[in-house]
Order: C-alpha cells, then structure tokens, then sequence
C-alpha cells in the first residue's frame, strides 16, 4: 500500500473524489475537475491519496467492488485511490497549525490500514513543515475512527466544538 502526497489534479482524481465523496457526507456534492484543481493549488492544503498495493492479488483493489471499477489496474498502472485525506496548513500568532479534514476510505477497503496510513503521512508532513499542532474533529458514532486516531496518538481535548451555518 502507499499513501501519495497530490500535486496535481487528474481525470483519476477526479473519479476517485465522485466515489469517495459520497461515502463522507450525504450532503456534499463530488468536485468538479476545475474545483479539484483548484483544491490542490491552495497554498497551505495538502491532499494524500491511498492506494493498496498494485499487484496484491486479493488486496483492497480487487475486492473494491463495482465502485472501484473504472480505476482499475491495466498491466504496469497504478492501483485505484481508494481513501483520500486533506491537510489544512495555517499560521496563527502562536505558531503554524495543521488541521486534518475529510479523511475517508472507500467502504470496501476499510480495516486494511488506509486510514492509519493516510494520518501517519499527514502528521509526517505537519511534522516536516514545522506545524507545532495536529488536530482533527470525530463524531463519537464514528468509534471505529476514533480508535484510529488514538492509536495514531491523538488525545481527546476537552473542548467545545462551535459552528455557525450561514443561512
């Protein structure tokens, strides 16, 4: 399995955002190509991908189901991305903060370790650019994330969590 840091947007990206967004949010509409690039051009946003391995006969990839197909492996390809996560880099007063965001990993290849995968690169890359602080937010229903991240070494902070919704 690897996890890839996007530089650029592509047609794959681009498919693999219409399969996994949906799997995120109920609400959420998938990206559109200019509104993936244009993700990925943001100073300070940084998009990881998960693959499983190309050439595991029985990994993630071929037990995907109909929604990996499209994104397959021709000889010599690369595996289909099947998880995605995005780092949001910020400078504050106190220092450089990083903030992780829509971490998700297609229904099929979930427990296989993409997501622990994707939040190791994510902390590595906070960690190289000096962000003094890592968070992230978890629905306490989504228990199976959250044992995830406090193996990753995340610790639950008493906080209160604030929205405001424009109408």
């Amino acid at each position: 399995m690897s996890v890839e840091l996007v530089t650029s947007s592509t047609p794959e990206l681009v498919e693999a955002m219409e399969r996994l967004i949906p799997q995120l949010s109920r609400t959420a509409p998938a990206l559109t190509a200019q509104q993936c690039a244009d993700l990925v051009a943001q100073p300070g946003v940084f998009l990881f991908v998960f693959r499983p391995d190309a050439d595991a006969p029985t990994g993630a990839a071929s037990q995907a189901g109909p929604s990996a197909q499209g994104a397959g492996t021709a000889a010599g390809a690369a595996a289909p991305i099947l998880g995605m996560l995005t780092l949001a880099t910020f400078t504050i007063p106190t220092g450089l903060r990083a903030w992780v965001e829509d971490v998700v990993v297609d229904g099929q290849a979930r427990g296989r370790g993409a997501g622990q995968a994707l939040v190791e690169a994510a902390v590595a890359h906070a960690t190289s650019i000096g962000a003094r602080t890592v968070d992230l937010t978890s629905r306490p229903s989504r228990e199976a994330a959250n044992r995830l991240y406090r193996r990753a070494g995340f610790e639950l902070r008493e906080t209160n969590v604030y929205r405001y919704k424009q109408s």
